[in-house]
């Protein structure tokens, strides 16, 4: 009997031990959690700039390929506008997000707001940045003329865009930022180099 008793005092002892034991390994489990959050956070001003100028620098880069999949004569450049608007939309709503996580203004790239705009004046000067001249005179042209003019435009701004990721990888802190700005140096190098292609076939 008084074993009986005894194990059944055993057993309600052991039940909120176990329970504590439970309780304690959750709260240990809890730092670790919020710290890789936290690391995921970590950013600096060299990403905050390089998301602020690149979603206006893909801003212009898809208003070009929006005019070419209207207006170009060959078929591999309105299959190559095609895939830099795929490619760089998603971009843009991704680096949209991290500004608005880091309470920092988000670009307007609505056309209202980028059309008439000296584009190579904005973010200070962005490398690559196409004037309202140069967008003028790519809307004048039609035809051979609009591929060639197009083409040579799109490197150019493929260049700016590699050159603003550079830098981000070399000094920025964030660590999702610096491995898009790796995938675009990636991409826009190999559309260079199509551009290239195309540029020698069409001389």
């Amino acid at each position: 009997m008084q074993s009986h008793v005894r194990r059944r005092l055993s057993a309600l002892v052991l039940v909120p031990l176990l329970a504590l034991l439970v309780a304690c390994a959750s709260d240990d489990s809890t730092p670790s959690s919020s710290s890789s959050s936290s690391d995921a956070d970590a950013h600096n001003d060299m990403d905050v700039s390089f998301a602020t100028d690149m979603i206006s620098h893909h801003a212009q880069a898809i208003e070009m390929a929006d005019m070419a999949i209207s207006m170009g004569a060959d078929a591999a450049v309105v299959e190559l506008a095609n895939q830099i608007k795929d490619a760089q939309q998603p971009e843009i709503d991704t680096m949209s997000g991290w500004l608005e996580a880091w309470d920092e203004p988000v670009p307007d790239t609505s056309m209202g707001s980028m059309s008439g705009m000296d584009h190579g004046d904005m973010g200070g000067g962005m490398p690559g940045m196409m004037t309202a001249e140069d967008m003028q005179s790519l809307d004048d042209a039609s035809g051979p003329e609009f591929d060639q003019l197009w083409l040579e435009m799109m490197t150019e701004h493929h260049e700016g865009a590699v050159e603003m990721a550079k830098t981000e990888v070399q000094d920025g802190e964030n660590t999702d930022a610096k491995a898009l700005a790796q995938t675009i140096i990636d991409a826009q190098e190999a559309e260079i180099s199509t551009m290239e292609d195309l540029l020698g076939g069409s001389k």
